[in-house]
């Protein structure tokens, strides 16, 4: 975990292609100081569990995530056995991300019943419920490279997702977008990530020292092009959310040093320490990083 005055910057890989491809995105990661590669969850995209072991092999330092596992599409016992096993062959490096799934399409391709999301966030709880219990028993096999497995991060924006994340969770990451009932997500405005940011420390009571806030910022965007994404977006997002723009921690504009001051605003004002990027925008963040490190 960082300390109060570090950032911690993660890189969320989506595209998946060739073996060679993934080895080399992932080396690149790391030389260009990234502290988190995580890999999504999505139907089309890389498995999770090799594509972190491969990442593993091929880099020294950074730690690897699910962000975010969907986790109904598992069975409980059995992904506590790839977490474990996962965990054993990255040296104990892995952080545990899970999400309730939102992308009702995914579900009804895989065949497994989309349910309420009141539904989706029980059998999260169950999951981790189990997942403790599974991994705090001597005679469970594999067990994780540390005791009581890796560290757990658990994304949401609703009451109940941010309510589980608060009580299990060692990160609790905001997504910084609602889903809807197309299966997007709706980009919120500054004042209701500071409602969710406030929810979720009253949630976290005494625990808030000691867990980190995650943000997943949807674009980095040099200043050079800023006027192409507002007309690319324009028709896209609420129109208030727009104006608002420079203080949205999902959406970061600028050159490299004006990012690097945003980010410390953004931490003041919200309390987000852990930054994930979307792969797209790796090469483009990497200067920002360089302007903490």
């Amino acid at each position: 975990m960082s300390s109060p005055t570090d950032f911690r910057f993660g890189v969320n890989m989506v595209v998946p292609h060739s073996r060679d491809e993934w080895v080399h995105k992932c080396r690149r990661a790391e030389q260009l100081g990234y502290d988190v590669i995580g890999v999504a969850d999505h139907l089309g995209m890389a498995p999770p569990f090799p594509a972190l072991v491969l990442a593993a092999e091929n880099t020294e330092r950074v730690r690897l995530n699910t962000f975010v596992l969907n986790v109904p599409f598992y069975n409980p016992v059995l992904l506590a056995r790839e977490v474990a096993g996962t965990d054993r062959f990255v040296q104990g490096r892995l952080e545990l991300g899970l999400g309730a799934g939102y992308v009702r399409a995914e579900f009804d391709t895989a065949g497994i019943p989309f349910g309420s999301g009141a539904s989706r966030v029980e059998y999260v709880e169950q999951t981790v419920r189990t997942l403790r219990d599974l991994f705090a028993d001597p005679g469970f096999g594999p067990q994780p490279a540390r005791p009581g497995g890796p560290p757990l991060l658990i994304g949401g924006w609703g009451d109940r997702m941010l309510t589980l994340a608060a009580r299990y969770a060692s990160v609790v990451a905001l997504t910084g977008a609602a889903a809807t009932t197309a299966g997007g997500l709706r980009l919120a405005g500054p004042a209701e990530i500071d409602e969710r940011v406030g929810f979720v420390r009253a949630a976290l009571g005494e625990r808030a020292a000691e867990v980190e806030l995650n943000i997943l910022v949807q674009s980095v965007v040099p200043a050079g092009k800023r006027a192409e994404f507002l007309d690319r977006y324009a028709s896209a997002v609420a129109p208030e959310v727009l104006a608002a723009v420079d203080e949205l921690p999902t959406v970061l504009l600028g050159g490299p040093r004006e990012i690097a001051d945003r980010l410390r605003a953004n931490r003041e004002r919200f309390g987000f320490g852990y930054i994930t990027v979307l792969e797209p925008d790796m090469d483009t963040f990497a200067p920002v990083i360089a302007e903490f490190r």
